[in-house]
């Protein structure tokens, strides 16, 4: 069974810094791509950022590019985004997922992608 579990979740004022990692278990880590997505209330699902465990290239959707940085670490076994200059709109439900598709151009799910139950990101004004 796999699973996937995120971490580091919590309420931040606007311009603060958190950082989400995500572990998973029963599926090999460094395979295909791995990411971000997020919901926030009343919105649709978006896309936040991605790193491709093949090549390491890394996506960033627009609204976070210069703010957000997804690595994985030198282990291979933790994904990690770290959250720069948080805003209220960052509010949202941050979900990881594995086996995802990831370019530097392009993020997208999979018939093979794994989720996990996602971390709340509360941001303060």
């Amino acid at each position: 069974e796999v699973q996937v579990v995120e971490s580091g979740g919590g309420l931040v004022q606007t311009g603060g810094s958190l950082r989400l990692s995500c572990t998973t278990s029963g599926y090999p880590f460094a395979t295909y791509g791995i990411g971000w997505y997020r919901r926030a209330p009343g919105k649709e699902r978006e896309q936040v950022a991605c790193v491709s465990a093949i090549d390491g290239r890394t996506y960033y959707a627009d609204s976070v590019k210069g703010r957000f940085a997804v690595s994985i670490n030198r282990a291979k076994t933790a994904l990690n985004l770290q959250m720069n200059n948080l805003q209220p709109g960052d509010t949202a439900i941050y979900y990881c997922v594995v086996g995802i598709y990831c370019t530097d151009y392009l993020m997208s799910t999979t018939r093979h992608d794994y989720w996990g139950q996602g971390t709340q990101v509360t941001v303060s004004s």
